[in-house]
């Protein structure tokens, strides 16, 4: 019966509101508790389907096109219904003395021409062969490899122990062989070498930071473990996408570098929470509830910045960048998701027993988070005078970032990537000083109606003649391949300079000059250059992209414009030294004997663009969660000044947790053989070491000082 008002008359039923509708990130965490056991079987079930998809899913792997004109020249020769064969040089050279060892140049001409089976068009300075061949003491001999296409590997390696068997009778002469197949070989080689290298360092070192971290074995697996998966995961995936969008070998790389350093910093933001509302009295769910809340929103926040940023990659419209960015992306969504569903449950499962295994010393002190003493002074000294204070730090920043305006992006040649202790590429740089640009020449591919025609033939023999070079042809299908020499390492401005003179004259007026044909210019140096120029071409439009992107998710997670524009500004600055660190180390080799390379006078050209894009991403994770843990206080009534230090000193161990992992994983990277890995290394574990402390300690403390309170809460 309904009630009756004042007046007598029915009053319909009072009703409570419904409940709020809780987020999303809360809901699939709260799902995953619940659900603990659905969820890891969840889990577990898409890391195996990954991994079993990587083995059974059939298909080839799908190429990548070059850009520029070399991509041009890739194309044309996929186009053909054969492929070309691999050119191998063998340097002759004299043990001891200064006179050419002929008989060996003759034994081993002959060694090779008499294995028809095995190579082809064997070419040597003496016996009526190419006087161009011929350095001083020095000879060249070259041969192509013979035989079917899946029968070129073996057919290399037999041709290979034929020319040290040579070597062996002749103890008066120093044989070394450089080619196609020698320099690819050698580069995939260590590129295995340093992938194990790199997880046989990674992992223990990883595991030991988190030991230290939680002062308990169990606690410090958890992250490792979550990392270890999403990596594996990620591997699977990506080697069943492969069959549609080409993946490079630095696409390897960076998986397992992005993988473990988000995996385990997301893990790290969620389970100190957890542990710091269990340490304050709190039963384990509503402390899985408020990690959700806080750490749980924060991550979601940060990986969907990074996931976005990096697809600003996409906009150099480069093949090498699509499986790059697919990759990275498809490794921090994966984090990101087991972020929350399997890490809320797995903590639900184990409750306290996640501090087994503790330090003897620091695993109960661990337990809890307390606010560092070391950063709450610091903090508290910039705010007294953030002015000041934050001038200063800007200052060293920008001081840092000045040999970055000297910058010259430029990929290095084979025989500048490893060192020179590597055999083949000490023989490869023997080689390029007597005979320049024999290891790696231009590849000049010529088509069309008349590209068999004798007019053809002639005017490759011009050619020949007015670059003053030893120059080989090779039919491929209905297209020829002319290989010529340049002068220069193959990455230097004498390299960059010859090729642009062959494209703009020399190939005109000779090739040119013959109706019915077309040409296109590949090779290292051609790749390196065409995507260096794309690279700068469309550079600014990656930038405005993240920049613009960056700072509408910033005004959307925070409801204010002076957050995001102090956080963008602080990351410009972070990077900026980040790449005049990395200029005045590799491009100027300052630190070359230390580190373990050689310089060649530039800086990665693909390097500067996706640190910017990662980094940018990443950065995002220390500046949310400081900003979120100064909003908490902000929120309870306290002033802007004590905001700042008691978010700055709260948010302390985890960042110094979080960067100390991520510098540690980057920093291995520095081992490896390759110069490339080696920048990246070093890019990154400068800008997180910049980030995680003068940009967290100084001038983020001074910015929010200065700008005052914002005016509405975090969403």
């Amino acid at each position: 019966m309904l009630p009756k008002s004042k007046s007598g008359a029915l009053s319909p039923p009072t009703t409570s509101p419904p409940p709020a509708k809780q987020p999303f990130v809360d809901r699939v965490a709260g799902w995953s508790v619940r659900h603990r056991v659905l969820a890891l079987a969840g889990w577990f079930a898409l890391v195996a389907a990954a991994l079993l998809g990587s083995a059974l899913v059939p298909g080839e792997d799908a190429s990548a096109t070059d850009p520029g004109e070399s991509g041009v020249a890739q194309e044309v020769l996929r186009a053909q219904d054969a492929y070309e064969p691999a050119l191998e040089n063998v340097l002759v050279q004299p043990a001891n003395g200064t006179d050419l060892p002929a008989r060996a140049v003759e034994d081993l001409a002959d060694s090779l021409r008499a294995r028809a089976d095995l190579v082809a068009d064997v070419r040597s300075p003496l016996d009526g062969g190419d006087p161009a061949l011929l350095s001083g003491a020095s000879a060249l001999v070259t041969f192509r490899v013979a035989g079917a296409e899946e029968s070129v590997r073996a057919n290399f390696e037999a041709a290979t122990a034929l020319i040290a068997e040579v070597g062996e009778r002749h103890p008066e002469a120093l044989l070394a062989q450089a080619g196609d197949l020698s320099l690819s070989t050698v580069v995939d080689e260590k590129l295995k070498e340093d992938m194990s290298r790199s997880q046989h360092f990674s992992l223990p070192l990883t595991l030991a930071i988190l030991f230290v971290v939680f002062g308990a074995l169990v606690a410090a697996a958890i992250p490792l473990l979550l990392a270890a998966s999403v990596v594996a995961t990620g591997f699977g995936l990506l080697a069943v996408l492969d069959n549609w969008v080409a993946v490079n070998s630095a696409t390897s790389v960076m998986i397992m570098l992005v993988g473990m350093a988000v995996g385990v910093d997301y893990a790290l933001f969620y389970l100190r929470r957890v542990r710091e509302e269990r340490a304050a009295g709190h039963d384990l769910d509503t402390a899985l509830a408020t990690a959700t809340r806080t750490s749980g929103r924060v991550v979601i926040v940060s990986g969907l910045t990074v996931m976005l940023c990096l697809t600003g990659l996409l906009l150099t419209g480069l093949d090498n960048f699509r499986g790059l960015t697919l990759g990275t992306v498809l490794v921090v969504g994966l984090a990101l998701l087991g972020s929350v569903t399997v890490l809320p449950a797995a903590l639900a499962l184990l409750g306290d027993r996640v501090n087994l295994g503790r330090l003897p010393w620091i695993g109960r002190r661990r337990t809890g988070a307390e606010e560092s003493r070391v950063w709450a002074a610091i903090a508290r000294t910039v705010v007294r005078r953030p002015l000041w204070w934050g001038s200063a730090a800007a200052l060293v920043l920008v001081v840092m970032a000045l040999p970055a305006l000297g910058m010259r992006l430029q990929s290095p040649a084979q025989v500048e990537s490893l060192p020179s202790s590597v055999p083949t590429i000490e023989a490869a740089l023997r080689m390029q000083e007597a005979f320049p640009g024999a290891p790696t020449p231009a590849r000049i591919v010529v088509w069309g109606p008349r590209a068999m025609s004798a007019e053809t033939t002639a005017a490759v023999g011009d050619l020949a003649s007015r670059l003053g070079v030893p120059v080989s042809t090779a039919d491929v299908g209905d297209a020829i391949v002319v290989r010529v020499p340049m002068p220069g390492s193959g990455s230097d401005d004498a390299s960059n300079a010859a090729l642009e003179h062959l494209r703009a004259t020399d190939l005109p007026a000779t090739l040119g000059e013959v109706d019915g044909i077309e040409f296109a210019v590949a090779g290292r140096t051609a790749f390196a250059h065409d995507f260096a120029a794309r690279v700068a071409e469309r550079t600014w439009l990656v930038f405005a992209f993240v920049l613009v992107l960056a700072f509408a998710l910033l005004v959307a997670a925070f409801r204010s414009l002076a957050i995001p524009v102090v956080s963008i500004l602080l990351n410009l600055l972070s990077i900026g030294a980040a790449y005049g660190m990395l200029t005045w180390v590799f491009q100027d080799g300052n630190l070359a004997s230390v580190l373990g390379f050689e310089p060649y006078g530039g800086v990665v050209d693909w390097l500067p663009l996706f640190m910017f894009v990662l980094l940018f991403g990443l950065s995002m994770d220390y500046h949310i969660f400081i900003l979120s843990r100064i909003r908490e206080r902000l929120s309870a009534g306290v002033s802007v000044r004590e905001a700042v230090v008691g978010g700055v000193a709260g948010s302390a161990g985890v960042v110094s947790s979080a960067a100390a992992i991520m510098i540690a994983v980057f920093t291995v990277f520095v081992a490896l053989s390759a110069i490339e890995y080696k920048m990246l290394g070093v890019g990154m574990a400068v800008a997180i070491l910049i980030d995680a402390t003068l940009v967290r300690g100084v001038l983020l403390p001074a910015a929010m000082a200065l700008a005052g309170k914002p005016s509405a809460r975090p969403s």
